[in-house]
């Protein structure tokens, strides 16, 4: 995620990072050179323009889809966001109160705490489909390590560890299987959160209006020169890459923030969160036994 101040204008308007201009510029050159091409033509050839009243009744439809396109992908990362808030909610909430019935047991709930803050980024591994346990994972067991970067669905096995450590809080007798259940409420909400985050990976946008918002786009900016070229005359390729600027940064801003879970530059900072996680729940040591 690029981090910025949103009253100051000037600094960031000569800005490459971020701001979608490597993704479009190729489709948008084509359609200045495709521009230039029609106007020469028109100019010194014959005259080749339309009536502008199609562009102007597709333009405002494409406005309304365009909208669309951006509104839904926002709704998406925003929440991937609200989800991501609720791990970091849970994972301090299953840290607090373990520490307090843990008390007795520190090496049960530095065990916890451990799996806990390998929970984040494992989640974010494998929404971006890699494998990383973080730097929590260098004080387990080693053999639980590789136990669990062998299983099917590494999150869900870290979940598990942590179930485990808190049923051996329980048979050891430091506190009853209802307070059990209330802690590992916290470990099913991780889960929950996870499993929503998969839910916007793995769906994107539909098919069909994916390609029929590209190919109305593609064949507007590809015919804009027709409707301008008798009004604006050598114009028409400037105009052309303004529109065209507009229209593909549009469309390329939806699908950026479609699946924020990446490494893209708007994407969601998974990286800057696990370490937070990781540092607050290391922070956090356990209550001190009663004298």
């Amino acid at each position: 995620m690029v981090d910025y101040d949103p009253h100051r204008w000037w600094p960031y308007l000569h800005r490459l990072r971020g701001s979608m201009i490597r993704e479009i510029i190729y489709r948008v050159l084509a359609c200045v050179v495709w521009a230039a091409g029609v106007t020469f033509f028109h100019l010194r050839v014959r005259p080749v323009d339309v009536p502008v009243t199609v562009h102007s009744l597709a333009g405002i439809s494409l406005s309304l889809l365009l909208v669309f396109r951006t509104n839904s992908s926002y709704d998406r990362f925003w929440e991937g966001r609200k989800l991501w808030g609720g791990i970091v909610n849970e994972t301090r909430n299953l840290a607090r109160a373990s520490g307090i019935f843990l008390k007795d047991r520190p090496d049960l709930y530095r065990a916890l705490v451990h799996w806990t803050a390998v929970f984040p980024y494992v989640s974010a591994a494998v929404l971006r489909r890699t494998m990383f346990l973080g730097p929590a994972a260098d004080a387990l067991p080693a053999e639980q390590v590789a136990e669990v970067r062998a299983a099917q669905h590494v999150p869900l096995a870290v979940a598990r560890k942590m179930s485990a450590v808190l049923d051996e809080g329980r048979r050891q007798g430091l506190y009853t299987e209802y307070v059990q259940m209330q802690l590992d409420h916290n470990v099913q909400l991780l889960v929950d959160y996870l499993g929503g985050c998969e839910r916007i990976h793995k769906t994107p946008m539909p098919f069909a209006y994916m390609l029929h918002l590209r190919r109305a786009l593609l064949l507007y900016c590809f015919s804009l020169p027709f409707a301008l070229v008798d009004s604006f005359g050598w114009m028409t390729v400037f105009a052309t890459f303004v529109v065209t600027y507009v229209f593909f940064g549009i469309e390329e801003i939806g699908v950026e923030i479609e699946d924020p879970f990446g490494s893209d530059d708007n994407d969601l900072p998974l990286d800057r969160i696990c370490d937070t996680i990781r540092g607050n729940l290391l922070a956090l040591p356990p209550e001190r036994p009663n004298a």
